[in-house]
């Protein structure tokens, strides 16, 4: 067996944008008179924008002051936020061992794709100056559900030439990866990624007798 593709979530994996995220509803919330606190940030990891806003407003008993319209600009509001301060990023906020991992995959042939539920997953990319290292990047405009449905994960597989439907989910994958601390999603293995420079090396030798050639990780 050959590892044949990565998929890469964007934040917390490749670079560490959720500070971002947290000042910029942190701002837009104050504006509002409304309460924001870490402990609410980590309800909205991996949610969509407006789903966030949501979130925050359902905490603060505010869930019926807006109209849909209204709701939509303020987490619009947020994103602008947002996206001034991501234009601080540069390619040192890269996570270490990131470059050298993505180098070593794709020097062996392995297709390597972001999966990010961020709209502004392309401006991040060429604000760390790495677009050009993955050959497929799948934001939330390309796709109608947010995660922890693998949606994006099966457009990011089938856009690398594979086909997400018949790719196996090995049970002994678990102990294969026991290095590597990983939560189960519905059809794939999501990988949260402890030891970047160590994983091709476990992929590719602990799974060495498995029968199977399309194996996708996953890494979030």
């Amino acid at each position: 067996m050959s590892l044949k593709g990565l998929i890469f979530d964007l934040d917390g994996v490749l670079t560490d944008t959720a500070k971002y995220h947290y000042l910029a509803w942190k701002k837009l919330a104050d504006e509002l008179g409304y309460y924001f606190d870490e402990e609410i940030n980590e309800l909205l990891k991996g949610v969509s924008r407006i789903n966030s806003f949501e979130i925050i407003l359902e905490k603060n008993n505010a869930t019926q002051k807006f109209s849909a319209k209204e709701k939509e600009d303020l987490a619009n509001k947020k994103n602008e936020y947002y996206k001034e301060m991501i234009e601080q990023l540069t390619p040192n906020d890269i996570l270490d061992g990131i470059i050298p991992f993505i180098t070593e995959a794709r020097n062996n042939g392995v297709k390597c794709a972001v999966a990010s539920i961020s709209k502004n997953a392309n401006r991040v990319l060429e604000s760390l100056k790495i677009s050009d290292m993955f050959d497929y990047i799948a934001d939330a405009a390309l796709v109608k559900k947010p995660k922890p449905d693998p949606e994006i994960f099966v457009t990011c597989a089938n856009a690398l030439g594979f086909d997400a439907n018949v790719i196996p989910i090995i049970p002994t994958i678990f102990e294969a990866l026991s290095e590597i601390e990983w939560k189960p999603s519905a059809i794939t293995l999501e990988l949260l990624i402890t030891k970047p420079t160590t994983i091709l090396d476990i992929a590719t030798n602990k799974l060495a007798n498995k029968s199977s050639s399309n194996i996708f990780f996953t890494f979030t």
